[in-house]
């Protein structure tokens, strides 16, 4: 599928060295005040190029914004927004117009479609992702309005991790490092074991925190549309995710449940609370108003500048160089990538609670 959401609905198109990438929105109340440079600074944090940390490909990733929109405010109809693709090397792919690249999407789309675009690995590359963060942008300025943030950042890389709770982290310094993990002592070091991996021409996963904040209770759609069924759903959707944890996640099935239980309280102005919030903000599926929050794990960038053996579409074995240009670490720029899809579930949630009683 291309879509994703159900009344905030998204439709992404165009493939990684085509003539660009862009994104429908459809069924965006009118209304929503939307400024094309929010938008574009959310692209900027996601573009390659923006630091030796990432890949050298240079892309503006400038927006155009095509329809939906009319002085400042949504009109309530589909947006469009379109991205030009601008630094395309389709050679540095022609060595593997034939040849499957280990843990690439090659031979699988191979066996799905009978037919497959090399350049960049077409609609499977993870340049389709800036159409997510395009579309995030919009949704934020639609939660802005319902008081609700995202956030996320970096929280490991390789076997360096960031054991603080968002809690005890200062998240205005996501941004102040080009890892954007928000505690700098760790920052450094995961910075060096990126730098370590592009040493020695190979990647390293890791992990990214997201937050959820200023969400009121009652999100989430009983049976298979709870809260953290969709939300799974929409990051496991990103190129090379593994994992998603919500809430205590794995750690919690060490807990007892004495332990693990949220005991509910009403605070001095009437609010219902959670005295711990180890659900993650979540009962049921749906939101009780605290937090939300997870982990997402990303596992190594596929592309290696180093031989492996593989096979070719004959079945034949061959070995492969890796060539053109690609990040050692991905987790720096998916940060905005986790933070748009999260926008689009909670947008989508907002939107269908809104329906559910009068």
């Amino acid at each position: 599928m291309n879509s994703f959401g159900t009344l905030f609905r998204i439709t992404t198109f165009g493939e990684s060295h085509g003539v660009g990438i862009g994104v429908i929105i459809d069924g965006c109340p009118a209304g929503v005040p939307l400024d094309v440079a929010e938008i574009q600074a959310a692209l900027d944090r996601r573009r390659p190029g923006q630091s030796d940390l990432t890949t050298p490909r240079k892309e503006a990733d400038t927006v155009l914004v095509q329809s939906g929109t009319f002085e400042g405010y949504t009109t309530g109809t589909p947006i469009s927004l379109f991205i030009a693709n601008a630094d395309q090397r389709s050679g540095d792919y022609s060595h593997i117009a034939h040849a499957y690249r280990p843990s690439h999407a090659d031979y699988t789309y191979d066996a799905k479609y009978g037919r497959r675009d090399y350049r960049g690995g077409g609609r499977s590359s993870a340049r389709e992702t800036a159409a997510r963060v395009a579309a995030g942008a919009v949704a934020a300025r639609l939660l802005a309005h319902f008081g609700v943030e995202v956030k996320a950042y970096v929280s490991a890389v390789g076997e360096v991790e960031l054991t603080e709770s968002y809690e005890n982290l200062n998240l205005s310094l996501i941004e102040s490092n080009a890892v954007r993990c928000p505690e700098p002592e760790a920052a450094a070091r995961m910075e060096a074991r990126i730098r370590a991996a592009q040493a020695a021409h190979d990647t390293v996963g890791g992990v990214i925190t997201g937050v959820a904040t200023g969400l009121p209770p009652g999100l989430g759609e009983p049976v298979f549309d709870k809260l953290p069924a969709v939300l799974g759903h929409a990051l496991l959707s990103i190129n090379a995710v593994k994992g998603f944890e919500f809430g205590s996640g794995f750690e919690g099935t060490k807990l007892p449940g004495s332990v693990h239980n949220d005991e509910f309280y009403t605070d001095e102005t009437g609010r219902v609370r959670t005295r711990t919030n180890h659900s993650g903000g979540s009962q049921g599926g749906i939101s009780n108003g605290q937090d939300v929050y997870f982990r997402v794990a990303f596992k190594p960038v596929a592309t290696l500048l180093q031989r492996q053996a593989t096979i070719n579409d004959q079945g034949e074995s061959i070995e492969l160089v890796g060539r053109g240009r690609h990040d050692a670490c991905v987790l720096p720029r998916a940060v905005p990538i986790v933070e748009a899809m999260t926008q689009l579930v909670l947008a989508d949630l907002l939107l269908r609670a809104r329906a559910n009683k009068l």
